[in-house]
């Protein structure tokens, strides 16, 4: 999908339709990419940069906003196929893209080795010389256009997020939560935050989105999913829901069954907030189609509270 500013949000298909989002920042005839998705979302990125009468060649910059790897899983595959580009990453970020030894390891922890096989394939390292750490303040240089990283902590410590002023827009990762197009209302986009484990910070997210916030923008660019407006509203929602997680994990701290008290109790909360925004679905389907994302939520909680 088209944007202003020469921004397409492209769907990379992981899990499903209208989930996981790879942007495309086309700029005087020169390209970059915000996240990748996974390898099997290869096809549509390239896709996508043709749409737009560009080769492979055009692209100076692939960005991936985290290392998680709905984010920069295809990172190293999408590399070996843009002969000029440079990938930038949080500094805490870049030996995992040039050695994903741990970041596959890491993955596996989660979700297990064989479903992390089947879903990601073969992660490709990224070369060490086409690697830039982009340190806070980091500018990208794309053919004159600023794309300013932030150090953006909460979600995971190797977070970063880009301001595009040109858009005056942030491409935000997972720190300015999730948002699914299947629970906008006439009341507007329904927002969560996403505590993947192991790296949540309640206090660090809560910052974070203040500091996004301050720039005043007029739209977020998420992975999961799209771009959304009344970012104030949106924002003020994350915070409220960051502290009522961080209370729900903190009660059933010491529970011999934390993991299912926290899961229960985080698909009431949002629940009952998707339906006092007017979302027209019956309970149990929301928490279907939000399962996965309360089960990860849980175990981010369940790590954080053990810290």
């Amino acid at each position: 999908m088209d944007h202003a500013h020469g921004i397409t949000r492209i769907d990379t298909g992981f899990f499903r339709d209208d989930f996981d989002a790879a942007w495309l920042i086309v700029e005087d005839g020169r390209a970059a990419f915000v996240d990748t998705g996974i390898n099997a979302s290869l096809p549509r990125l390239l896709g996508a940069l043709e749409a737009k009468g560009l080769g492979v060649e055009a692209v100076d910059w692939v960005i991936p906003t985290h290392v998680h790897l709905d984010h920069a899983g295809g990172a190293g595959q999408l590399m070996r196929r843009l002969p000029n580009a440079r990938l930038v990453i949080h500094p805490r970020g870049a030996p995992h893209m040039i050695d994903p030894t741990r970041l596959i390891a890491g993955a596996s922890a989660v979700y297990g080795a064989d479903e992390v096989q089947r879903t990601y394939g073969d992660i490709a390292p990224v070369p060490a010389k086409r690697v830039v750490e982009a340190p806070d303040g980091f500018t990208v240089d794309l053919a004159g256009r600023r794309l300013l990283c932030l150090d953006t902590p909460g979600h995971a410590r190797h977070h970063l997020c880009v301001w595009d002023a040109r858009s005056r827009s942030f491409f935000t990762g997972d720190t300015f939560g999730l948002s699914y197009r299947e629970f906008d209302t006439a009341n507007g986009a329904f927002i969560l935050p996403t505590t993947t484990p192991s790296q949540f910070d309640p206090g660090e997210l809560r910052s974070s989105i203040d500091r996004l916030c301050s720039y005043e923008p007029e739209a977020m660019l998420l992975t999961h999913y799209g771009r959304v407006t009344g970012v104030p509203r949106l924002a003020a929602d994350l915070r409220t829901q960051i502290d009522a997680m961080a209370a729900i994990a903190r009660e059933h701290k010491s529970a011999t069954d934390r993991h299912e008290r926290i899961t229960s109790a985080l698909a009431d909360l949002y629940v009952s907030r998707a339906l006092a925004h007017g979302v027209d679905m019956p309970p149990d389907a929301i928490r279907e189609c939000l399962a996965m994302d309360i089960e990860l939520n849980a175990q981010g909680l369940g790590i954080w509270v053990d810290r």
